[in-house]
């Protein structure tokens, strides 16, 4: 066994096809086939079940898959850690739907001039998602919203952030200089599907104040929310940060009267890995970007 085969291995494993893991590892297919035939035979197990457009790992498969995550993250450590000189490097940034696109780019665009041979690379998913990234060791860094309930991972505060009431233009409410969370408590709700956290945030605000907004359209994307409420479809609550680079007269935004709704913005990373000194710039000028956002 040798780590080709281990990243072969994972490969398959993660494209659930032979075919795309050997284009990802820019190997033929029956190269491919053979290295994970030699690794079955030389553990006398068969680690995938073949089926006619996909493979499954067997039950020997997801024990040798944890083994070898441990053994390619520890050498991705090592590696990292020898050729430390705080300039180049690899950062693979994770980012919710409701914060890559309006949070990132300017900070992405501004360390890239100050270090330009390091490589960001950005994974954009929902909480779940990255937070199982952060554990596994596939991301470094991730950019979300409170709550975070997941264990053994290091979560710091950023900022706060206010969530604002989008309306269609002609709606009643555009008129009203005060808006209360009672005035919408009857207007049917837009509102992102429920894998979103920005869906769980408005919810518990409201909930907290013993309202239930009453959600008649779910969607994948922010964008699509607010074309929604542009047609009518009903109301909103969207973060400011989406607000800021929203330039269409087809939507109005209000603030909502005190108690204000808002989401708190984390990084959450994994203290257990190794962390490099391009890194720790970062994760400083993320932290002094935010105060400034």
């Amino acid at each position: 066994m040798d780590i080709d085969q281990l990243k072969y291995f994972q490969s398959v494993a993660e494209t659930q096809s032979f075919t795309e893991a050997a284009a990802r590892m820019n190997l033929s297919q029956p190269a491919l086939s053979r290295s994970i035939q030699r690794l079955e035979e030389e553990f006398g197990q068969p680690f995938f079940e073949r089926k006619p457009r996909t493979v499954e790992l067997t039950d020997a498969g997801l024990r040798f898959q944890r083994s070898a995550t441990q053994i390619l993250r520890i050498i991705e450590d090592t590696r990292a850690e020898i050729t430390d000189d705080g300039e180049t490097g690899k950062l693979r940034i994770g980012a919710i739907p409701t914060i890559a696109p309006y949070f990132l780019p300017n900070l992405l665009k501004q360390f890239s001039n100050a270090f330009p041979r390091s490589r960001l690379i950005v994974h954009e998913n929902t909480t779940d998602e990255l937070l199982k990234g952060i554990k596994q060791g596939e991301i470094d860094l991730a950019i979300l919203a409170e709550p975070i309930t997941e264990k053994y991972v290091e979560v710091k505060p950023l900022m706060e952030e206010e969530l604002c009431l989008v309306l269609p233009p002609d709606h009643p409410l555009c008129e009203k200089d005060a808006i209360t969370l009672e005035d919408v408590e009857e207007e049917p709700f837009v509102m992102l599907g429920e894998a979103h956290c920005l869906s769980e945030n408005i919810h518990s605000f409201c909930r907290q104040r013993s309202i239930l907004p009453v959600a008649v359209e779910r969607a994948n994307q922010l964008a699509t929310v607010q074309e929604l409420v542009s047609l009518s479809h009903g109301i909103s609550m969207i973060p400011e940060m989406a607000r800021r680079l929203d330039r269409s007269k087809r939507r109005v935004y209000r603030s909502f009267a005190s108690p204000v709704p808002t989401r708190t913005i984390v990084c959450v990373t994994n203290p257990y890995r190794f962390q490099s000194r391009l890194f720790a710039e970062f994760r400083e000028r993320l932290c002094e970007y935010s105060k400034q956002f």
